[in-house]
């Protein structure tokens, strides 16, 4: 096969397109995977729209697993046939913070198949910016991990968003029988972190999203976990003005929550969702909302609240994912609700833009 259908990105064009093109060739480091799952991410598409793509024309999509298709001669660790899941980050892989556990704050940080996040020069990215919505996807051999046996291809290309939510819930420092206040709780972070919480030592999850129907869906993730809801269409309808998130958390933790994990990406929950935090407590923010964090620097003090921004998940991060899911403790295939084949991949994207229809996970089977 010489030629591949791909989702890509045009100059020009802040749409998807479906193409044919050029089946990538791998280098001597490289090595050539069939794609059997991509992830879809939405914000893909915004920062499309908002020029964050340094290369253009691309194939998108930075979340992807299938099999080895072929290698480079010196591509070390893998053979052709392996099951594979594909570590998006793209590094320098020596400076301290890769050095360190913390890699997705290099100043080369870019992901396969989406955005760039600096303005340093990018090797790497130039050579690797194609992504995985594609039939074969091209990258270095030391962006593979194998694929546990008993892990779908789903499940692995959706690796990346579970070791998001790992990493939001190591910075939130969560107490031993700490409550966790989870934020857009119905999209795809927050189902990933209520699915992983019980693994963090959470003792009580507070859920909040805009549906209580979809609310109540999510909360059979949690399993035997205490868990309880926040619908914001059930509020009071001047509560973005009136602190009436905040009110209505206080009312189901007098006590305050020991931490936030703010995945909203615009509006005043994540500011009313801090304010109901226990002296000492922890927001995470994930959920790049352009506006301030509107609570003097006082307050922070006298409640010796933390603050903390994380954009990414490291290697670490991943590797724990899928050794949780190698040794059956996590089970993840219920977060995967839509499959589309890749001929449907612009309806796949405008379903999750919508948000007209509960989508937690979404995958592309090419």
């Amino acid at each position: 096969m010489t030629s591949m259908l791909a989702a890509r990105a045009l100059p020009g064009s802040a749409e998807l397109h479906l193409t044919k093109t050029a089946v990538p060739e791998p280098g001597p480091q490289d090595v050539l995977v069939k794609v059997a799952s991509a992830g879809l991410a939405p914000g893909m598409m915004t920062l499309l729209g908002r020029g964050a793509f340094k290369h253009l024309p691309t194939t998108l999509g930075h979340e992807a697993a299938g099999t080895v298709a072929a290698l480079g001669a010196d591509a070390a660790g893998v053979a052709v046939g392996d099951r594979v899941r594909i570590h998006p980050n793209l590094t320098c892989r020596d400076c301290v913070y890769c050095r360190t556990d913390r890699e997705m704050m290099c100043a080369q940080q870019a992901m396969i198949g989406h955005a760039a996040f600096g303005d340093v020069p990018m090797p790497l990215y130039d050579a690797y910016h194609d992504g995985g919505l594609a039939e074969f996807v091209r990258v270095p051999h030391w962006l593979l991990d194998p694929l546990p046996g008993n892990v779908s291809f789903d499940v692995g290309a959706k690796v990346h968003d579970l070791a998001n939510a790992v990493r939001a819930l190591k910075c939130a420092d969560l107490p031993l029988g700490g409550t966790l206040v989870v934020t857009a709780a119905t999209g795809t972070m927050g189902t990933a972190t209520v699915k992983l919480a019980p693994h963090f030592g959470v003792a009580r999850l507070v859920l909040v999203g805009r549906s209580a129907e979809r609310l109540a869906d999510v909360r059979r993730l949690a399993g035997d976990l205490p868990t309880e809801t926040v619908a914001l269409d059930e509020l009071p309808d001047d509560w973005a003005t009136t602190q009436g998130l905040t009110r209505r958390l206080r009312e189901l933790a007098p006590e305050g929550a020991h931490a936030v994990l703010d995945f909203v990406p615009d509006g005043p929950v994540m500011a009313q969702a801090t304010a109901a935090m226990a002296t000492g407590g922890t927001m995470v923010h994930m959920g790049a909302n352009p506006g301030p964090l509107p609570i003097p620097a006082r307050v922070l003090m006298v409640n010796c609240w933390r603050v903390v921004g994380t954009r990414s998940c490291t290697r670490t991060d991943a590797r724990e994912v899928l050794a949780l899911l190698g040794r059956g403790v996590l089970a993840a295939d219920e977060l995967i609700t839509h499959r589309f084949p890749l001929a449907e991949a612009g309806r796949a994207v405008a379903a999750m833009q919508s948000r007209s229809e509960p989508i937690w996970m979404a995958v592309i089977n090419p």
